[in-house]
């Protein structure tokens, strides 16, 4: 038997710490070995599925295996995070979060895992405008029209939401507050059930991201009468913003990223981020993003953790507000 500090002995534990050390650099290199899976917590036909689409394939390419989309929708997107926080954290299963995740930190009185700490950023694919939209039977054509007719019936005119606590749902509450009127709101599981109800006029409104609605508005089926970021879209470039309609300062979008869980070894981190990067930034993907009326983004773990924890401050603030809490 060997004595405590043999030479033979410090000899293994060096061997044992080299080993140690080599294992992540080694798992890093060999990942990976499986398919990916890609969780989206919204059902099919919205942004975050439509993004998640247009990477899959690509990244697919790009990792020698085939990357998954897997939805988990509900409770405003946070069963599916809530899954992949609980997930081995060994890059096999991500997380196409978005800025809903941020506002339910503050909505929802318990939640089962912390956003800012049970998730590794890797990179934020996009930015999606907001936009009021009406169905094109609507008389509203402008943000004036609109606060005449939620006016005309208090408590009555609706607009969906792609659930409690949605950046949908704060935005609406933002509107109302700034405008005086008493709007319905009418929570939904994601943009297609959304859409469908307001294209069959069984709700007034909505302030859903561009993407489940252009097709839409560019067919005449809805109207566009605003959108809610500072800057106008360059996909409906003579639809007004929010702010220009009255409402100064007004800024609201909805970005979207990989995300994966916290541990996740950070070789594996930066090879996600290095091959998202580079599809994010490529012409066809941006091409596929302006169809869509998305802004591609493509930024560092780094930045998309100062975003997170400046998106979850800023929402607090504005759910506070709204006094919007779910149990």
């Amino acid at each position: 038997m060997n004595a405590p500090h043999s030479p033979r002995a410090r000899l293994t534990a060096l061997a044992a710490l080299a080993l140690g050390l080599a294992a992540p650099t080694a798992f890093a290199q060999a990942w990976p070995t499986k398919p990916i899976s890609l969780v989206v917590p919204f059902p099919p036909g919205g942004s975050s599925d439509v993004l998640a689409r247009a990477l899959t394939d690509r990244l697919g390419q790009s990792l020698g295996q085939a990357v998954i989309v897997e939805s988990r929708p509900g409770a405003g997107a946070t069963l599916g995070a809530d899954y992949v926080s609980k997930a081995k954290a060994d890059g096999y299963t991500l997380l196409m979060g978005a800025v809903h995740h941020t506002i339910a930190t503050s909505v929802y009185r318990k939640l089962p895992y912390d956003f800012e700490k049970s998730f590794a950023p890797i990179t934020t694919v996009a930015l999606v405008p907001n936009v009021l939209v009406v169905n094109a039977k609507s008389t509203a054509t402008d943000v004036k029209g609109v606060v005449a007719l939620a006016k005309a019936a208090p408590g009555k005119f609706s607009y969906g939401s792609n659930g409690n606590g949605t950046v949908q749902h704060l935005i609406g509450t933002q509107f109302a507050g700034l405008t005086g009127v008493d709007l319905l709101h009418v929570p939904y599981k994601g943009s297609a059930p959304l859409t469908t109800d307001l294209l069959g006029g069984q709700i007034d409104m909505s302030f859903d991201t561009l993407t489940p609605v252009v097709q839409h508005i560019k067919a005449g089926k809805l109207r566009a009468v605003a959108v809610t970021t500072a800057k106008r879209s360059s996909t409906l470039p003579d639809v007004p913003t929010l702010a220009e309609s009255g409402m100064k300062e007004f800024d609201q979008g909805t970005w979207f990223g990989i995300m994966a869980p916290a541990g996740t070894p950070k070789e594996v981190v930066t090879r996600l981020n290095t091959e998202l990067v580079k599809i994010i930034q490529s012409p066809d993907f941006r091409k596929r993003m302006e169809e869509i009326g998305a802004e591609p983004i493509g930024n560092t773990p780094a930045e998309m953790e100062a975003q997170i924890r400046n998106d979850t401050a800023k929402y607090a603030r504005l759910v506070k507000e709204a006094k919007v809490s779910i149990d």
